[in-house]
């Protein structure tokens, strides 16, 4: 009775911070809070997309193999796993605020530095430090929202955001792919570091959405005990765990699709970025289709529905049909039940542990990175196509179990 006490009294301050109260005073402000919303969404997806359409090259100007210029994406996802849980309890006693900035500026040097890379090994150390500074945005953009929002208000703002964050994904391997073809991978981190300097200057902007008077006034170190409580949270982590590992799914694409259409289906690295990026805005549409099913968990299980189809597809596929455009038509089919997957999952995790929305966040990332990160070194080895194939089979039985386990839980946002 008394944590359910704390928990309400926590919830109730957080509408005393300077980021409700511009809300409640300015319309205007949501608009900039969209738009701030998704420029830290993209951060986490252009750390990695937009430098996958140069991993070929970057494999031949490292004279490394395939699943070593994959672990760039595994270094920089574990990165960003350890970075959450370090930065939740931060973000939660110091605020959103500095502990963005800091983490990003941390980002802007790791990116500088990577580009004198002399080895492969030297990059992915890079890497690392790449995610531990770019994990802020990433885990602040489900944070932020849940520190002033709930329920189906919490849902809208999730799926707009996921929707216009659909172009994140979309342009950043056209980017990439651009970048890499005219003045070579270097470039990418470059721009890298000049989109983190932008989201620095727009956070000046920013409200701060974590009043005082809901911040953790004891150690640092005590907010670390928090991580136990959200974890015996059932509900919490069946959403988690159905967030995660449809992330593996996303991963397994990210990681495989530009050695497969470059390597064997003859794409340049513009091509591959502009196929990428169409496919990409079947995530916003799925997000977008969310939002009508009512309860909304059940957007989850038809979307694990729709993903398992995809898969098996995508498999048959791989293993026996050689054309480019079915492969593709296979990955729009998964992408667009991603959306749906990731805008439910996120909304009735964050849902559950609003009291502890920093801590909450950073589980969710964790939890979904320590999937990428496995996943993207196993889909390049032995045969890409077949290993591809096995391991999204593998990832969907997951993805449907644990929507199916959703599904069957008591029915939270029914309005």
């Amino acid at each position: 009775m008394e944590s359910d006490k704390t928990s309400n009294d926590n919830v109730a301050a957080r509408l005393l911070s300077p980021l409700a109260k511009a809300l409640a005073g300015s319309k205007h402000y949501y608009a900039f809070l969209v738009m701030f919303v998704v420029v830290l969404s993209a951060q986490g997806s252009f750390v990695n997309d937009m430098y996958t359409p140069a991993l070929p090259s970057m494999c031949k100007f490292f004279g490394c193999s395939i699943p070593l210029g994959q672990m760039g994406l595994a270094v920089g996802m574990i990165g960003l796993s350890i970075g959450q849980l370090s930065l939740g309890p931060l973000s939660d006693k110091y605020g959103r605020k500095p502990t963005l900035i800091v983490a990003t500026a941390v980002f802007i040097v790791t990116s500088i530095v990577s580009i004198y890379s002399p080895t492969i090994h030297v990059f992915n150390l890079c890497r690392f430090f790449q995610g531990i500074g770019a994990s802020a945005g990433y885990f602040l953009a489900k944070t932020i929202p849940a520190d002033v929002y709930s329920g189906r208000q919490l849902a809208k703002f999730i799926a707009i955001v996921g929707a216009i964050n659909g172009l994140a994904p979309a342009s950043a391997p056209i980017v990439g792919g651009v970048l890499a073809d005219n003045w070579g991978w270097k470039s990418i981190f470059i721009v890298l570091a000049g989109f983190a300097v932008v989201l620095i200057l727009l956070s000046v902007k920013m409200k701060e959405s974590l009043s005082p008077e809901a911040r953790n006034n004891g150690s640092v170190f005590t907010s670390f005990k928090i991580y136990g409580l959200i974890i015996r949270n059932r509900p919490f982590m069946i959403h988690t765990m159905l967030k995660g590992t449809a992330l593996g799914l996303l991963f397994s694409y990210i990681s495989s699709s530009p050695f497969i259409m470059q390597n064997h289906y003859g794409l340049s690295e513009t091509a591959y970025g502009i196929f990428i990026g169409v496919n990409s805005l079947f995530l916003a549409a799925g997000s977008m289709l969310s939002l009508k099913f009512k309860p909304y968990r059940n957007a989850a299980l038809a979307g694990a529905i729709i993903a398992a189809v995809g898969v098996v597809c995508l498999a048959a596929a791989l293993f026996f049909v050689n054309n480019l455009w079915i492969y593709d038509i296979c990955a729009v089919i998964i992408l667009f039940a991603l959306g749906m997957l990731f805008s439910t999952s996120n909304t009735l995790a964050m849902n559950e542990c609003r009291a502890h929305s920093g801590e909450a966040a950073a589980i969710i990332g964790v939890a979904g990175y320590i999937v990428s990160a496995t996943v993207s070194p196993l889909v390049g080895m032995g045969n890409l196509m077949h290993s591809t194939a096995i391991v999204n089979l593998v990832l969907v039985v997951f993805v449907v179990g644990f929507a199916v386990a959703s599904y069957k839980l008591p029915v939270d946002l029914d309005k």
